[in-house]
């Protein structure tokens, strides 16, 4: 675990500036597992405007919970972020992505199992692919796990934002035997490697 953080922590760029200009927006879509427990993380980290669930890499139009939640669909429960490239970059949100997560495990975090679970970026253009590509590649030659990086790098064709109740989901329900047992773990380690940048509560 101790070699895990030292190395990530290594490859993470220096603090940035902050910048008073124009917002400078983009976005990425990510999958690492539960969309409630990714949700809940880059919804604390500076730069990130919004963090909305939802569901991409399945065939099908207009995908339901209960659609995706089989795991015969194709799709994987992911957060698309939008955020502002003036405050934060996509290598420092890929550096938390794979902070918070298990990419070493196929289809599954933790208890929850299936191919909705996957953890994969959704790229939209070739630059997200490369600087994917080039991160995999640094944690795969510094042997940061033990075993193999399986994140999948996925085309993103289209994005669907999950249902209401999902939105915000650890926010309005952290009283819940889930999110005390699974989100808020990940969100304790992600608020102490990433205390230098975290939003003022």
């Amino acid at each position: 675990m101790k070699k895990i953080l030292f190395t990530l922590l290594l490859l993470t760029t220096g603090l940035f500036a902050q910048n008073k200009s124009k917002p400078n927006l983009e976005t990425i879509t990510l999958a690492g597992g539960c969309y409630w427990c990714v949700e809940a993380v880059y919804e604390n980290l500076v730069g990130v405007q919004s963090a909305v669930s939802g569901y991409a890499g399945g065939k099908t139009s207009n995908p339901t919970y209960e659609d995706v939640s089989t795991g015969q669909s194709g799709y994987a429960e992911v957060v698309q972020l939008t955020y502002d490239k003036n405050v934060t970059n996509l290598d420092e949100i890929f550096k938390v992505f794979f902070t918070v997560h298990d990419p070493t495990t196929l289809n599954r975090q933790g208890a929850d199992v299936g191919t909705q679970y996957r953890s994969a970026i959704f790229y939209k253009n070739e630059n997200e692919k490369k600087i994917s590509q080039a991160l995999i590649k640094d944690l795969s030659k510094a042997k940061v796990y033990d075993s193999p990086i399986v994140t999948t790098l996925e085309p993103l064709t289209t994005f669907y934002k999950a249902e209401s109740y999902h939105q915000n989901y650890y926010k309005n329900n952290s009283s819940q035997p889930y999110c005390k047992m699974v989100i808020q773990p990940k969100l304790e380690k992600f608020e102490k490697l990433f205390k230098n940048r975290l939003k003022k509560k």
